[in-house]
């Protein structure tokens, strides 16, 4: 079967974290492609500042123009209502069944999968790939690793990836701020925000709150 790995997030943009893990990803796990796709409206996740899925989309599709194993979807973007993983998954599995799914996630994901919305669902689909970084010990995660396999089965892979500390949320900052993004967001990505004006508006005090929750800790990665 063919070894596709799926890698999700609101994308709101996209940077070079992501394309690095996906990369990170393909190599380890032996993977033919990896899919990137934006998220639709989450349910775990306020859409205070949040780009339109076309734009977030589109600049996911930008920023893997370069390379030939990375696809774009968009079968959430245009889903209407709150979006969730296990409908993609399974939408995924259906019309592919003669491809193995590989969910890549962060290590703060792995904490928080089992809040998800029918996260039996998810194990049954794919196998998951959690990112091991540095500043989450690798005990943690393996004790966590153990704890999900025991309640939900399936299968989890821990991937060693290297600490990289660029976020989203730092990007849109920085934008606001006037401040480069170079190198943080792939060339063409960096152009395209500049181009639309996306994040110029001054930082404003919900993006502080987000990022308090903490973004992306407690929602759905695809």
């Amino acid at each position: 079967m063919r070894k596709i790995g799926i890698l999700g997030g609101t994308f709101n943009p996209i940077h070079t974290g992501h394309l690095l893990l996906a990369e990170w990803a393909m190599e380890a796990l032996l993977l033919e492609e990896v899919w990137l796709i934006p998220t639709g409206i989450s349910y775990r996740k306020s859409q205070a500042n949040v780009l339109p899925g076309d734009e977030r989309l589109q600049m996911a599709r930008l920023a893997a123009g370069e390379n030939d194993r990375l696809r774009c979807l968009d079968l959430e973007v245009r889903r209407e209502g709150y979006t969730y993983t296990w409908e993609t998954l399974e939408e995924l599995r259906t019309a592919n069944p003669d491809m193995c799914f590989f969910f890549i996630l962060g290590a703060d994901c792995l904490f928080s999968i089992e809040y998800w919305k029918n996260p039996e669902k998810i194990f049954q689909c794919c196998t998951l790939a959690a990112a091991v970084r540095n500043d989450v010990p690798k005990e943690e995660m393996e004790q966590k690793r153990h704890e999900l396999l025991a309640k939900f089965g399936g299968e989890i892979i821990l991937l060693p990836f290297l600490h990289f500390s660029v976020s989203s949320s730092e990007i849109r900052r920085r934008v606001s701020e006037g401040n480069s993004i170079r190198y943080m967001v792939p060339e063409s990505v960096r152009k395209y925000i500049e181009e639309k004006g996306f994040y110029r508006e001054q930082y404003r005090e919900s993006e502080k709150i987000e990022k308090k929750d903490g973004e992306g800790t407690g929602s759905e990665a695809v």
